[in-house]
Parts: C-alpha cells; sequence; structure tokens
C-alpha cells in the first residue's frame, strides 16, 4: 500500500500529506522534491552502468538484500544492509556521510527501498543494478562469497583449531549480558570508531544475535580487504541451542539493549 502511494507522489498524482513518512527529513526542501528523491533513486542502472560506478570510490555500493543471499554471491566491494531488518537505522550508523552517493543492489521493491532511506536522510541514491544479481552473473562480471557456517560447525572448528578467534558483534549490553566464554565482543554500533588492523593470516568467526549484523560487519572488513571473517549462522541464539561451547551465565541487563 505505501509503495503504491509512493508511485502516486512519484507520478504527480497525489500530493504527500502531512503525516507522510518522507517528510521527517526531506520537509526541509520542500514536498515537491519527495517525487524528485524517488525517482532519481529508482534509476534502472545496467551491469555495465554498475561496474563502471563501482570503480568510483565515492560511490558506495548498498546491497540491500537478506544476510545469507549476499554470503551466497555479491558484487565485490558491496556493504550488506538487509532490508528486512533494522534498515533505516543502521544505515543511519553505518554511513556516516548523509551526503553519500549510493547505488542499490535489491530483491526488494526499489521505491520502498529508497523511501526508507529517505525517512532517515539519505536521498543520494542515483538508481539500482536492474536484473539485480542474476543479471550480474548472466553477465559473467566478478562475484565475492562469504563464508557461512552452522554453530554446529563453529563448535567442531574451535575444538580442532582452538587458536581462531570469535567476535561478538552484539551492543556491549547484549555481551555483558550473556556472551561465549572467550568471545571478544566488538559492538557493530561502533564500528566507524574502530580503528583495528586484522591478522590478515588469523580466522575469525563472527556472530550476532541471530545473524544481521554480523553480515554488516563482514561486509564492511570485505570492502577493506579483509577475506578472513568467517559467519556464524543464527547468531548466539543458535550457539546457545547447540549447546557445545561455554557461555557466561546469564545477567540481566541493566542498560536498554
Amino acid at each position: 500500500m505505501r509503495a503504491a502511494f509512493i508511485q502516486e507522489v512519484l507520478t504527480g498524482l497525489t500530493k504527500p500529506p502531512q503525516y507522510f513518512p518522507l517528510n521527517v527529513m526531506l520537509n526541509k526542501q520542500g514536498y515537491e522534491n519527495v517525487g524528485e528523491v524517488i525517482k532519481k533513486g529508482t534509476t534502472q542502472l545496467s551491469v555495465a552502468e554498475v561496474a563502471q560506478l563501482a570503480t568510483d570510490s565515492s560511490i558506495m555500493l548498498l546491497d540491500a538484500r537478506k544476510p545469507q543471499d549476499f554470503a551466497a554471491g555479491h558484487i565485490p566491494g558491496a556493504i550488506n544492509i538487509g532490508i528486512n531488518g533494522d534498515f533505516a537505522p543502521w544505515v543511519g550508523s553505518i554511513i556516516k556521510d548523509i551526503n553519500q552517493k549510493i547505488v542499490l543492489i535489491t530483491d526488494a521493491t526499489v521505491s520502498e527501498v529508497v523511501a526508507r532511506m529517505a525517512r532517515v536522510g539519505y536521498d543520494h541514491c542515483i538508481g539500482y543494478l536492474d536484473g539485480g544479481m542474476n543479471a550480474w552473473v548472466a553477465a559473467g562480471k566478478p562475484v565475492q562469497k562469504v563464508e557461512s557456517i552452522t554453530a554446529e560447525e563453529l563448535a567442531t572448528r574451535l575444538e580442532t583449531h582452538p587458536v581462531a578467534f570469535l567476535l561478538d558483534v552484539r551492543r556491549q549490553s547484549e555481551y555483558d549480558s550473556e556472551h561465549v566464554i572467550g568471545a571478544e565482543n566488538v559492538p557493530l554500533n561502533y564500528i566507524n570508531d574502530n580503528q583495528t588492523e586484522w591478522d590478515r593470516d588469523a580466522t575469525y568467526y563472527v556472530h550476532c544475535a541471530a545473524g544481521y549484523r554480523s553480515m554488516i560487519f563482514i561486509s564492511l572488513m570485505q570492502a577493506k580487504g579483509y577475506n578472513n571473517f568467517i559467519d556464524v549462522q543464527g547468531g548466539f541464539k543458535a550457539i546457545k541451542e547447540s549447546s557445545r561451547l561455554n557461555t557466561s551465565h546469564y545477567v540481566e541487563p541493566i542498560t536498554m539493549l
């Protein structure tokens, strides 16, 4: 229903009312610009155009697909923030420059993705990959993957390779409440403040609560040239259910999660 309304705004059939969510960040420019933002963001870009734009360091490739779809194959250098999670808040947390030019890769309704970005002030999306990853792969373009393993496989690997590192990218309050013994807390919400130089010869297993934030973290690492970060499917929830790794005693959180 919202997508249909946005389309009416785009085509000029409807004027956005005062309660229209996009006005939260766009009303300073006037409602007449809402349609322009949507129109620009929903511009179809060919594989060749996206491949060219990907060489421009000033442009971000934002892959809004589900984490496991991203893991199975994505454009090298793309950042994953899935539309099916806390998309807008994480866009605001991860992408510091509100004027960042963005190219979308998504299998969701493009206007919905653009609208949700604009709602938090990101109105410089310049288009999306027409045909999505299927078109990219069909054109023979390079694809990058993320190794993603189950909690059971994680336990087995840590038993045979105890020197591997386990990173917990949940908020500190979540970690303090309960965590895997020996895991290091590297909160995703502070990723832009973290200037750690990771060991490229080490292996890092990354988990969050359920698998959404860990893929964001790994995509950011890959964009920096690290290829030694492995995702743990299902996150801490799956680790707890496997009962093969020791976890700390649960402590009632004293701050907001």
